[in-house]
C-alpha cells in the first residue's frame, strides 16, 4: 500500500453502507410480429424522497429486523443454498415489492400464485408491529424466496454522503397479478424493455442513476426471462461492484472494477472524492501520489494509445528518477524538466522501443545545460534481437534486483524513494520494471498496459520469457504487497495480481485458438492462422498481431514433445 503521507489528500472515512435489497421484476412481453422481449418493471420516485428523487428504480428499500427475523425465515420456501443473509435479503425484496408496487411473491398451500384477492385481503401499510411475513402466513400463503435470485451487488460509490449496500435480486413475475403504485414512495409502474429505457434516460425522458443504467445494460444482453434465470442459477451474483468516480470533461463520471479507470481512482483517491481528472493530455503533469507524477507524452496512436506515459519519482527533497522519458519530443521533455524542478537524478528507461528511450539523451543534456549534475540514463543495453529503430546503449546497465534510491529530508523527517529493478524479457530482451518499493507500486512499461495486450514481436520479443516473466512479477507483488500498476500506455490498474492473473489466463487462451488453428489449417500460412486464432480482432490488426501469433507459434512447437 502506499504510504499515507504520500497520499495527495487527507484521509476521509466514507459513510458505512445502509443494508437494502431491490428486486427486479421480469416478463417476456409479447412483440409485433409474434416474438417475445424480455421486460423489467420499473417505477419513479417520488420527487419529493431523499435520495434520488424522480429516478426510475427497480422497487425495494432498506432492510428492516422483520426481514432477519428467523421466525419470518420460517414462513418462505427457500433453496438450500440461500443461507440466512441471502434469505434476509429476498424477504426484504419481497415486502417492499408489495408494499410499493402491491405485487406478492407468495404461494398457496397447493403451489399456485397468490392472486388480486390474496394482495386485496393484506394491508401494504400495515400497523406497528404487524410484519408482512405473518399478515401473509395467515392468509395460508409462503413467500416464494426460493423464485427469487441474486444478479449483482451493488455498494455505494465512496464519495456519496448516503451509501447503500444493495442485492440486485431478479425473479420472474408472478402470472395474473398487475403492479399498482403506493402513490407515496412510487409512481408510475412501467413495464419496458432494457434497452428502450436506456434509450429513453440517453434522450433525457427517464432519469436513471449508474448502478440502474449498468444493470440494464447487462440485462438487454439476455433474449428472455429464462435466460436470465438460467445466468444466475448458480448463485453466484454475476458481478459485484462499489464504483468509483473521477472526472471526463470537467463532468463526473463513475466507473466499474472492470473499467479502465478504475485502479487509478483507487489509488489517487481510496476514500473516495470526485476530483481527479481522467481526461488524456500532454500539457500538465497529472499528480498520482505526492512522490509520482505522470506526463503522457504527445505521440498517441494504434500501438500507444493515448501516449507513452513519462513517470516522475520523488520529491523536492530527493530529486527525482524520470522513468521512460519517451520520444525525442523537446516539448515534452521540457515540461518532464519543468515538473522536477530541473533536478532529475537518474533517467531509466524500461527497454529500448523508440517511443520509451529516444528522449533520454535530451533530457539528460537539458539537465546539464540549466547547471545540474548530469544524471545517469539507466537501462539494459538493447540485445543482438533489437530492430534497428530500437538500438540502446545506456550510461550504465542495470541488474536484476539492483536498488535505485532517492533520500532527502521531508517535514516529517528523512524519507526515501527506492526502485528495485526487475529484469523481465519477452515484449523486448532488454525489458525491465521498476518496483516503487516504499509504496507497493509497480512500474510496468510496456510489459503490462491498461486497455490492451503488448505485442511480443519475435525475435527481440519471446512468449516463453514474457509468460516467465508475469510469473516474476506475481511474486513480487505478492512479496512486496503490490496494489497498483503504473503502465507505460494508459491508466494506472488496480489488483494487481488479479490483472497479471488475467493477462496470463488471456494469453494462453489467445495461445489455445492458435493451436487450434495450426491444428485445423497444418499446412496453413500465418495469414490463415490469424484469421482464425484473432478472429474478434479487427481485421485491419491482424498484422500486427501476426507478431504475437509468431510468438505463440515459437512457443508452442518449443513446447512439443522432443524439443526439450
Amino acid at each position: 500500500m502506499p504510504r499515507q503521507n504520500q497520499q495527495l489528500h487527507p484521509h476521509r472515512e466514507p459513510a458505512t453502507p445502509l443494508d437494502a435489497a431491490t428486486v427486479l421484476l421480469l416478463r417476456d412481453a409479447p412483440q409485433p410480429g409474434g416474438a417475445s422481449a424480455l421486460e423489467v418493471l420499473m417505477t419513479r420516485r417520488s420527487d419529493k424522497a431523499s435520495f434520488v428523487p424522480g429516478a426510475y428504480v427497480f422497487p425495494g428499500g432498506g432492510i428492516e429486523p422483520q426481514d432477519a427475523d428467523p421466525a419470518h425465515h420460517a414462513l418462505a420456501d427457500h433453496r438450500p443454498a440461500q443461507d440466512a443473509s441471502r434469505l434476509t435479503d429476498a424477504m426484504a425484496a419481497i415486502r417492499e415489492s408489495f408494499e410499493e408496487l402491491g405485487v406478492l411473491l407468495a404461494r398457496r398451500a397447493d403451489g399456485s400464485w397468490a392472486d388480486a384477492d390474496d394482495i386485496a385481503a393484506l394491508e401494504r401499510k400495515p400497523a406497528p408491529g404487524t410484519a408482512f411475513a405473518a399478515q401473509c402466513a395467515a392468509r395460508g400463503l409462503r413467500l416464494a424466496a426460493d423464485a427469487v435470485y441474486q444478479l449483482a451487488h451493488w455498494t455505494g460509490d465512496r464519495n456519496l454522503p448516503k451509501r447503500f449496500a444493495v442485492p440486485f435480486l431478479v425473479a420472474r413475475m408472478p402470472a395474473g397479478q398487475e403492479p399498482v403504485a403506493d402513490e407515496s414512495e412510487q409512481f408510475e409502474p412501467v413495464w419496458v424493455r432494457p434497452a428502450d429505457a436506456l434509450a429513453r434516460h440517453e434522450a433525457g425522458q427517464f432519469f436513471m442513476i449508474f448502478p440502474t443504467i449498468r444493470t440494464l445494460q447487462r440485462l438487454a444482453q439476455f433474449a428472455d426471462v429464462d435466460a436470465v434465470l438460467a445466468a444466475v442459477a448458480g448463485e453466484k451474483p454475476l458481478w459485484v461492484s462499489s464504483p468509483r468516480s473521477g472526472l471526463l470533461g470537467g463532468k463526473e463520471a463513475r466507473f466499474m472494477e472492470h473499467e479502465p479507470p478504475y485502479g487509478e481512482l483507487a489509488l489517487v483517491t481510496p476514500t473516495g472524492r470526485s476530483e481527479h481528472a481522467l481526461d488524456w493530455q500532454s500539457e500538465t503533469p497529472v499528480p498520482l501520489l505526492r512522490n509520482v507524477q505522470r506526463l503522457t507524452a504527445p505521440n498517441p496512436g494504434v500501438m500507444t494509445g493515448p501516449g507513452t506515459n513519462s513517470y516522475l519519482v520523488g520529491d523536492p527533497g530527493t530529486g527525482y528518477i524520470a522513468i521512460d522519458p519517451g520520444p525525442a519530443d523537446l516539448a515534452h521533455l521540457e515540461r518532464l524538466w519543468r515538473a522536477a524542478g530541473g533536478d532529475i537524478r537518474m533517467i531509466a528507461c524500461t527497454h529500448s522501443h523508440a517511443d520509451h528511450s529516444p528522449g533520454a539523451a535530451p533530457l539528460q543534456a537539458m539537465v546539464v545545460a540549466h547547471g545540474r549534475p548530469k544524471p545517469p540514463i539507466l537501462g539494459l543495453p538493447s540485445a543482438s534481437t533489437a530492430r534497428a529503430a530500437s538500438q540502446f546503449t545506456p550510461d550504465r546497465a542495470l541488474q536484476n534486483g539492483e536498488l535505485l534510491a532517492l533520500a532527502g529530508q521531508a517535514l516529517e523527517g528523512k524519507i526515501t524513494h527506492t526502485l528495485e529493478v526487475v529484469h523481465t524479457p519477452g515484449h523486448a530482451a532488454n525489458h525491465l520494471c521498476l518496483l516503487l518499493r516504499e509504496d507497493g507500486l509497480l512500474f510496468s512499461g510496456d510489459h503490462i498496459l491498461n486497455g490492451s495486450t503488448t505485442v511480443i514481436d519475435p525475435p527481440d520479443g519471446n512468449m516463453a520469457d514474457y509468460l516467465d516473466s508475469l510469473d516474476r512479477l506475481d511474486a513480487l507483488c505478492a512479496a512486496h504487497g503490490v496494489e497498483f500498476i503504473l503502465p507505460a500506455h494508459g491508466y494506472v490498474l488496480g489488483d494487481a495480481r488479479g490483472a497479471i492473473a488475467r493477462l496470463k489466463s488471456h494469453r494462453l487462451a489467445r495461445e489455445a485458438k492458435v493451436l487450434a488453428a495450426m491444428q485445423a489449417l497444418p499446412e496453413g500460412s500465418m495469414e490463415d492462422w490469424v484469421r482464425l486464432a484473432y478472429d474478434d480482432v479487427p481485421p485491419r490488426m491482424w498484422p500486427v498481431a501476426q507478431r504475437s501469433l509468431l510468438a505463440h507459434v515459437e512457443r508452442i512447437r518449443m513446447l512439443e514433445p522432443g524439443n526439450d
